[in-house]
């Protein structure tokens, strides 16, 4: 099931400034945040991009619609024909798609008679939204903008025995069906559209997965759990799978818009941050909020402040982008504060571990990069430290 259904705001207009208080053009500066996310996706890219991010976008799943739409007539006919006592609504666009599609096969105005005399039962506030763009009035929320709660409602208020239909999202959640039927309910469903992945000539996901492996991110967004499910499932095919949990259990964060996304990534361990509100503008107002509270690093030393955002470090407001090593080497100085760091702890955060000699020529670089090499000092014998 998907959250992104739920998130954003009750119309589709694109997000602006105002969806997100303290909007400052700077406030992501140096961050980089992957997006995995293929319808909205802009939005978000926009979003963060308006506030200094680097955006990389992999979209993990795609929305698509058949080639030729029978089957979705096919589906409306029977549901017609059947004039259930009760719908199901679960996505305002798979709604709109729906109500498209009778439209010009000649079944709208059936199609909104037959759902006129039924209850209608809403997933979210943005599929209550599009009922009521329809002319339409719905009967109810489900408690927790969930397909499962919805099904939930059902059993708790309406009698077994009556017809339900029920509008699918992109991915059929049998298991929610098998609940209706098991009851003694009889269901009609249709699907307006589906999720796919990704074309085989497309390589953004994998260029992803590197990426998050490597520490090259510092938060990936989530909107669905079948996007969740697709970048598994892709490093598990490129025998990355626990270097990708090990970096979202660490450095990288996972952003997920609600607890249906979010539950893939909690079986494994993983606990990524969710807003309280299921919508698109408080995911981008958490993540900016997280970044700068928790990746914003600040160490006062002799030859001026250093800060660390994301990939930037600048001294005294003169900043530098690091590559990936140099920037995992800079956080374990940042993060002892002026204490000693031992080589063999230092050595453990080169990609593939390393000899003395690649220590050395890593701090070599980290020095040259930064905008005041005497900054990262060395202590004979011991290892090495920022010079406070």
């Amino acid at each position: 099931m998907s959250d992104e259904t739920q998130a954003g705001r009750a119309s589709d207009r694109p997000l602006d400034k105002a969806d997100v208080p303290g909007f400052r053009p700077n406030q992501l500066s140096g961050f980089r945040i992957g997006v995995t996310s293929d319808r909205r996706s802009q939005d978000l890219i926009d979003a963060f991009e308006r506030r200094g991010a680097t955006v990389v976008h992999a979209p993990t799943i795609r929305i698509t619609h058949s080639p030729h739409d029978e089957v979705i007539i096919a589906d409306t006919r029977a549901i017609i024909a059947a004039r259930p006592e009760l719908l199901l609504a679960t996505t305002s666009y798979g709604l709109r798609r729906w109500f498209e599609i009778a439209d010009s096969t000649g079944l709208g105005q059936p199609l909104l008679e037959t759902l006129e005399a039924a209850d209608i039962l809403v997933r979210g506030p943005k599929a209550r939204g599009a009922i009521r763009a329809a002319d339409l009035d719905d009967a109810g929320m489900s408690d927790e903008e969930t397909t499962a709660s919805l099904v939930s409602k059902v059993l708790a208020e309406h009698p077994p025995g009556i017809t339900v239909a029920v509008q699918l999202h992109g991915s059929t959640d049998e298991q929610q069906l098998d609940r209706l039927r098991d009851a003694g309910y009889a269901v009609l469903t249709v699907a307006p559209y589906q999720w796919s992945a990704p074309k085989n000539d497309d390589h953004r996901v994998t260029r992803l997965v590197d990426a998050i492996c490597a520490g090259q991110l510092d938060c990936v967004t989530f909107t669905s759990a079948p996007a969740v499910d697709a970048l598994l499932n892709a490093a598990e095919v490129l025998g990355q799978l626990e270097p990708v949990l090990e970096a979202f259990r660490g450095p990288v964060v996972a952003a997920v818009v609600g607890p249906v996304t979010a539950a893939p990534l909690i079986a494994l361990g993983v606990q990524p941050i969710q807003p309280q509100r299921f919508r698109m503008g408080a995911l981008i107002r958490l993540v900016c909020e997280w970044l700068e509270q928790n990746q914003v690093v600040r160490v006062d030393t002799r030859h001026g402040l250093v800060e660390l955002r994301g990939s930037t470090a600048s001294v005294n407001g003169e900043a530098v982008t690091l590559p990936p090593t140099a920037l995992a080497l800079l956080r374990s100085l940042m993060a002892a504060e002026g204490a000693v760091v031992s080589r063999a702890v230092l050595a453990e955060t080169l990609a593939a571990g390393g000899d003395e000699h690649a220590l050395e020529m890593a701090l070599s670089r980290l020095r040259q990069a930064l905008p005041h090499p005497k900054i990262v000092a060395t202590v004979v014998k011991r290892g090495y430290r920022l010079d406070v």
